[in-house]
Parts: C-alpha cells; structure tokens; sequence
C-alpha cells in the first residue's frame, strides 16, 4: 500500500509488431519462457497497447475479498482487457480457502498460467522454482518491465528481497511506496481530549508514559464520574511491545524479521527474547499490566469486545489504526516516540515497504511469459496504479486541480447503504490488500493515507529508522529453510508464549534464566547462525 521515476529501457530484439523469434524467448531458464513455440506465434508490442495483436487467453487462479465479485466480469479487468488484447479466464476463491485451494492445484499438475494474489511464502516461492514450475522472472523483468525495473533501481530493497538465494526471482511483490510513510510505520493514538483535561502534556519518557496511563484510569477524564476508562486498549500485546522496543534499543532493523537484529557489540545478529534488554522491556510491560493501565483480559480479549468500547469513547490509547477509521472517534493524535532507560529514543517498529513478494507468479504452462509481464508491469506504472486504486475519472474518482483525486460521492456515500470497499469492490478488486503492485499516497484512500495518519508518521520521522537500515523478512536456502522449518515454530511460539506470561505474571521473571536456557535447548544458537547467514547474503 504504500511515483516513482520512469525507467527508460532499449529491448534488445524487439520493436513493435515483431514476432520475438530469435529473441531468446525460447529459453527454458533464465529468460522465463519454456513455451518457445507459442511464443514465436504471438505478435507482442514493444511498448504501449495493445500488448498483442492478436487476442490472446490465458488462464489465472486468484484469491478474492468479496466472495460475490466475479472477476471475469469485473470492470477492472474487461477495460484491461480491451487495453491489451489479453483475456484472462479467472477461477478464484475467497482469501480463506486460498492455501487450500492453491497447494490442491500444484499437488494435481492442474494448476493454471499464472497465480495472481496468491501470496505464495518465500519457502514456495523456492520450491516450486527449483522444480521448474514457476518461471525464473529475471531476464523477462530486465526485458519487459521497465516500470517495475526503475522501482528496482530506485529502491534497492526490492530487488534484494525477491530474490532468493539461487539468484532467480520466482514472484513479484506488494511494494509500499517507501515515501508513504504512515503506511509503514506511526505510533500508537491517544486522545487528546484526556490530556487537556487533565492538564497532560505528551508522554516524552517511560515514567512519563506510565503517568499519563495512570491518570487516565484513575482520575475520570470522560468525566462520568465513573471509573471505566481503559488507559490502553487493544488485542494482544504485541502493540505494546512493538511500540517500545526502539525505546530499549532493540530491532535496529525493523520488525520484519521480529526476533533478530544486529548486536550493536559484536556486529553480528542478535536474538532478542534473550537479550537483557528485551527482559526489562517485558519488565515495564508487566508493571504496566499489574497496575492495571493496560486492558486486563488483554490476552485473550476478542476485537469486538475492544471495538465496543472504542465506540463508545472509553479508550484512552488505541495502538490501531486512526480511531476515526475504526470508531468513530475524533480527536486522537499520535504519541511520542518514548525515551528508554538507557537513552534510547527511536521508533524501530517499521515495516519493510516490500509486501508479499509471491503476489504473481508464472508457471511453466505460461504460453506467453513476455505478454503476461508485461501484463502485470503496467500496474507498476503511475497510469496503471491510478486506475488500480481509483478506477476512472468522473466515474469513481475526480481530480482537483493540483492533481489530487478523491472518490465520487457515489463511492463515499453510496446511495445504496454500500460502505466504501463495498461499493468500490463492484468496479476494483484491491479491497482486502491482496494483489501485486506499487502502492502511492496520492490513490490510496485507505485508513493510513487519512491526513492524520500522516501527521502521526511526520512527528515519529525523526526518531525512525532510515530506509537502508530495515531489513525486509529474509529468504532462505532450502537447505537453511529445512533446518529452520524444524526448530523456528517451536522457537517463535515459546517466544509469543513466555512474552504474554512474562507480562501478565502468569511466570515469574526468577524464572528467565530457564526460559532462556529451554530456548538454547531448542535451537536457537542455530536459529541465529542461518539468520546471520540470511544477513550477511542480504548485506552483499
């Protein structure tokens, strides 16, 4: 979700209305194209529509959102369709069933072209590559997708990230504009409205931070005379762990790959629930949680229990979304970037700003890999993110005269009862966030792109991560994956575990040295070991 400048790019052996014989488009390999003979047959365009001359149909499997839409007849892609010459004959399934679905079509050898929206792991992604099922992408992006091309020279993280150890890249990804900031990163919300009550200036330390909580359980800022309000509301903890981890210099690198970062001492890679600095966190969590400013049933509280009371105006911290987006209440802000115990002030709860990256994939059936990447490439393009998002002008969205765009009335407030993703899910199918692509500011209408969302993501900028420092999650060789597969679940759901414990006072902080040596039992010194080797070939 979260342009970009145009890469300008000659494509060796080709001009428009050629066939591609003779342009090594009958590789089996690197180039992608297994389908040599079909190939040769299809008349493809250098640049521009349509993509091929002579219509074409290719056969796609799809997760949806809405089970209603019928992608087949759906705007989106009939208009695409008369764009490119290409017909895409559509089976999909809700994003349910997806993985059911999906594993059902490889395991039978009847899988289609392409997977589009699939959201295949890294694991799969491998897998299914070094098999020959799904095509290596590399040379077909060189050639064919110059607009996803230039994303790749502008933002080195990408093309870092899609690929995978063998050198190939098996999918393309969800990338987040690395400019769109509040799609990233941004901190919890407060209500404003509490602090000026009571006469609070913003949180700027741990003690300040808990101070405020504290006042707002105990000293009636809704001003009902009753004590229900809920300092910190939320599902889980992970919001309130995520939210002060850079405050106690922890996940220097981002939250992609939660449980590792770099050891500011050794350089080398740290596994954090171990670290001692990860304790005292846990440590100032639970005090939070034993004085009761935190959401008590916090554990195991369900999201409608959460939203009720964030209906009715009783939160005072939301580590959500914008409340407005979600509630119905105005009036929140975003909280400070909190200073730690040692000195630490730094907002390192970042998310890398590549997304899925097994969002479309081609599989050895591809008939015509060059048409379908180029298929896909537009919607790396500002023209095809526009219509992806927003649909077309004076139908779905208008344009003001700076170039801003907004949806019609008719979207935002459907005359049929239609809430947006609703009414927007009958023309466009990004409602539910899966799909390949580049997502900007300016066409996303979602709850992070709110001018308050925004405001948040500016005022944490100075204390967040740089891009070049967060890591996107890493890629494993299969030997490595293996080996990972075996411990990394047990590790990663002891972890979760103990955390909730640890900070409920389910288990008694006397006992940590058992909770670390039960994970040092577990693997975790290899766990560190292939992380650092994911590190070190990231690094390169």
């Amino acid at each position: 979700m979260k342009g970009s400048k145009r890469g300008k790019m000659l494509l060796a052996c080709l001009v428009s209305m050629t066939v591609l014989a003779g342009c090594g488009s009958g590789k089996s390999d690197d180039a992608g194209g297994g389908k040599a003979k079909d190939a040769e047959q299809a008349k493809i365009n250098a640049n521009g529509f349509p993509i091929v001359n002579d219509n074409m149909t290719v056969s796609a499997f799809a997760a949806k959102f809405f089970a209603n839409a019928d992608w087949n007849k759906i705007r989106l892609w009939t208009d695409y369709e008369k764009k490119t010459n290409i017909h895409v004959n559509w089976e999909t399934v809700q994003t349910e069933t997806l993985k059911e679905k999906r594993n059902l079509l490889l395991a039978g050898n009847d899988y289609p072209e392409l997977f589009y929206a699939s959201a295949f792991s890294r694991s799969d992604l491998l897998k299914y590559g070094k098999q020959g099922v799904f095509l290596p992408l590399n040379d077909l992006i060189d050639k064919y997708a110059p607009n996803f091309k230039a994303l790749m020279d502008k933002y080195p993280i990408i093309a870092k990230g899609i690929t995978m150890p063998d050198g190939k890249i098996y999918g393309l990804p969800t990338v987040y504009d690395p400019e769109f900031k509040s799609v990233l990163y941004g901190t919890p919300w407060v209500k404003q409205e509490w602090l000026d009550k009571l006469g609070l200036k913003q949180p700027e330390s741990l003690d300040d931070f808990y101070n405020m909580l504290k006042a707002f359980k105990e000293k009636d800022p809704n001003g009902n005379g009753q004590k229900d309000e809920i300092a910190w509301g939320a599902v889980g903890t992970t919001g309130i762990v995520n939210y002060l981890r850079g405050s106690f210099g922890l996940n220097n690198h981002g939250t992609s790959n939660i449980n590792v970062d770099t050891d500011p001492e050794t350089g080398k890679v740290r596994f954090i629930p171990t670290d001692p600095r990860y304790k005292e966190l846990l440590q100032f969590v639970n005090k939070l949680y034993k004085d009761g400013l935190l959401e008590q049933d916090i554990v195991s509280v369900k999201s409608t229990e959460v939203d009720s009371k964030g209906m009715e105006g009783l939160i005072g911290v939301v580590d959500n979304v914008d409340p407005v987006a979600i509630y119905n209440q105005k009036g929140y802000v975003g909280l400070n970037v909190l200073k730690g115990p040692h000195g630490d002030q730094q907002y390192t709860a970042y998310g890398s700003p590549l997304g899925n990256i097994g969002m479309f994939v081609l599989t050895d059936k591809a008939k015509n890999p060059e048409a379908m990447i180029r298929w896909m490439d537009y919607f790396y393009s500002d023209e095809g993110i526009k219509l992806f998002f927003m649909g077309w002008k004076d139908e779905t969205y208008t344009e003001g005269a700076n170039g801003s765009v907004d949806y019609t009335d008719e979207i935002k407030n459907n005359p049929n009862g239609l809430n947006l993703d609703q009414a927007i899910g009958q023309y466009l199918i990004w409602p539910g966030g899966y799909y390949p692509g580049f997502v900007k500011q300016q066409y996303f209408k979602g709850a992070e792109g709110l001018p308050t969302s925004v405001e948040n993501a500016k005022k944490a900028e100075p204390y967040a991560l740089k891009q070049d420092q967060v890591w996107p999650p890493f890629n494993f060789t299969q030997d490595e994956q293996s080996e990972l597969t075996t411990i990394q679940t047990d590790i990663d759901t002891y972890v979760l575990e103990m955390r909730d414990k640890f900070i409920t006072g389910n288990e008694s902080f006397d006992n940590w040295d058992q909770y670390v040596a039960a994970l040092d039992k577990m693997g975790v010194k290899r766990y560190a070991e292939i992380y650092q080797s994911a590190a070190e070939r990231y690094a390169k």
